[in-house]
């Protein structure tokens, strides 16, 4: 059964610092906060996913059926090993406290978890074999949506945003950028666009939008500090790519089970190595070997070419 990090967390129960490192670790990200993992076997998972059902009909009394099969592409996902080893001097902790080491780890697990964050949805793994596929690299065909033509990007309309949540399987959640973010509490302000923009409260207490019911996930900085999602990608054409950099993408997911999953073996681990025998310092390793699936080929729709403009019906 696929949980999210937070609920494996709670299944950490006679380890109280891993489980608060991988509360931390889901925390520092709305990805890592609602992305369920299924736990594997091995260092890869293949599974087969539907690209066409099979044909059905009619027939007349005393006629056959035409038999038929659905068409199945076997696929592969193999995991990818993220995590980073943090050294804390000796003096530190003798002249300013144990707690410092937690304080030094906590920044590392944030870092690491903005970087997986930046992977998740821009990772290549053409460029970079040690890292998985994101988003932007595994969304193709019909799943590629331009708000429009115009060079640069076209300001977002609500009825191209529902044309790419109605060509996703199931829509459960809307991924954007903060900036794209602020457009729709502004929208929220114009009457003839506030009726499908509501607000909830997530499992942290924290304000979370939703449009027409899909609650929407934010990404901000990577651990760079350099913006996730910015408004600086290439405007596209449902046949070409061109233009002025300077627009920005929306992706309709869903996610679960059978559809837009994240993939480990075992939780993340977090290792207290101690003092090493070359140095004066304390080194703890975190380590997590993971990945992502997309079990449906509609599971997962990009919204690109947006232009950095008000938001229209």
């Amino acid at each position: 059964m696929a949980l999210t990090l937070l609920e494996a967390a709670k299944l950490e129960t006679g380890d109280a610092y891993k489980s608060g490192v991988i509360e931390l670790y889901a925390g520092s990200s709305d990805i890592l906060s609602n992305l369920p993992f299924e736990n594997i076997t091995g260092n890869a998972l293949r599974y087969n996913r539907e690209t066409s059902l099979p044909n059905v009909g009619f027939r007349g009394v005393n006629e056959t059926y035409t038999a038929s099969t659905g068409i199945l592409n076997p696929l592969v996902e193999s995991l990818v090993i993220a995590g980073g080893d943090l050294d804390v001097d000796k003096f530190i902790l003798d002249t300013m406290g144990q707690n410092q080491r937690a304080v030094h780890e906590a920044m590392k697990v944030r870092a690491l978890s903005l970087a997986w964050t930046k992977k998740f949805i821009k990772g290549d793994n053409q460029s970079d074999p040690r890292e998985f596929d994101g988003l932007q690299t595994r969304v193709t065909g019909a799943q590629k949506i331009s708000a429009g033509s115009t060079d640069g990007g076209t300001a977002l309309s609500l009825a191209k945003l529902d044309e790419a949540i109605d060509q996703t399987l199931n829509p459960t959640h809307l991924i954007m950028s903060k900036a794209m973010a602020r457009k729709f509490s502004a929208a929220a302000r114009t009457y003839t666009i506030a009726g499908y923009i509501s607000y909830d409260l997530n499992q942290f207490g924290q304000r979370v939008m939703s449009y027409n019911g899909l609650p929407i996930i934010t990404v901000d900085l990577d651990n760079t500090g350099a913006a996730i999602l910015d408004f600086n990608e290439v405007s596209f054409t449902s046949s070409a790519w061109g233009g002025t950099a300077t627009g920005s993408s929306i992706y309709i997911v869903s996610m679960g089970a059978e559809g837009l999953t994240g993939l480990q073996n075992g939780t993340i681990d977090v290792r207290d190595l101690g003092e090493l025998p070359t140095a004066p310092v304390f080194r703890t390793r975190i380590e997590w070997y993971n990945g992502l699936a997309v079990f449906n080929g509609r599971a997962v729709t990009r919204l690109g070419s947006i232009a950095n403009s008000a938001i229209v019906a």
